[in-house]
């Protein structure tokens, strides 16, 4: 009767050894393909700020006045186009500039913003814009919508350096419960993906908040996750009706 037991508790504990060593040895299954090979990078402009009157700016009245327009760009050797867009015949003639004019000093914000949000298809990565500042201490943000409508707006750094300069920024990811922090895709429905560009925003600094202010923005782009729009299932049914 020893005996048996003894065969029995060991058949047991190797079993539960087994089970371990196979759930930490092994791949968690949660995990596969959300930071490995499921992914297809793609980076991709936004906006090349071609299209007169589609951005507009505003500061509040108390402060002083805004006014935003497009100019023949300059041209640069330092922003290179994008190679998978080179075939495509992406106007990329101007640049959009604004002028704030200061009726006093103190802490104030300009905001650029589209007639209508810009969507972006894919999960961002990352966002970027190049832009002439001007070399004032102002602090530029990006501001987006997420897949909920939620509005969300992220530091893109100071505009104090001379000439154009890449500003980019990193889209954090949404948490795992698929409802909490930047949502950009919902599990339920696979369609409809990804972020919407709403504006800038310069947050002056008081010091310098006087006279006349110019800024100037081209090629917003992104790098987006593109693996779910390039393996959807064809035969799927489209929700919305």
């Amino acid at each position: 009767m020893k005996n048996i037991l003894i065969i029995v508790l060991a058949f047991f504990v190797t079993g539960f050894i087994s089970a371990q060593e196979a759930t930490v040895g092994g791949p968690d299954p949660t995990r596969i393909g959300i930071e490995t090979a499921q992914q297809f990078l793609r980076e991709v402009t936004v906006d090349n700020f071609e299209h007169d009157g589609f951005w507009r700016s505003h500061i509040s009245s108390d402060f002083g006045f805004a006014t935003s327009r497009l100019f023949e760009s300059p041209g640069s050797s330092r922003k290179q186009p994008i190679p998978e867009e080179e075939a495509l015949g992406i106007p990329d003639r101007f640049v959009l500039g604004t002028r704030v004019d200061f009726l006093r000093r103190g802490h104030s914000s300009v905001f650029i913003y589209p007639t209508r949000p810009i969507p972006i298809e894919g999960i961002t990565k990352t966002l970027s814009v190049w832009v002439a500042g001007r070399n004032f201490n102002h602090r530029l943000y990006i501001l987006i919508q997420d897949f909920f409508g939620r509005h969300f707006e992220f530091f893109m750094g100071r505009l104090n350096f001379q000439g154009w300069q890449q500003l980019t920024v990193a889209i954090p990811p949404q948490a795992d419960d698929g409802l909490s922090g930047v949502v950009q895709r919902n599990i339920h429905h696979q369609h409809y993906s990804g972020i919407r560009v709403t504006g800038f925003r310069i947050d002056f600094d008081p010091m310098q908040a006087r006279g006349s202010y110019y800024v100037y923005f081209d090629a917003l782009r992104a790098v987006t996750d593109l693996f779910a729009e390039n393996n959807r299932d064809p035969d799927d049914m489209v929700d919305g009706w």
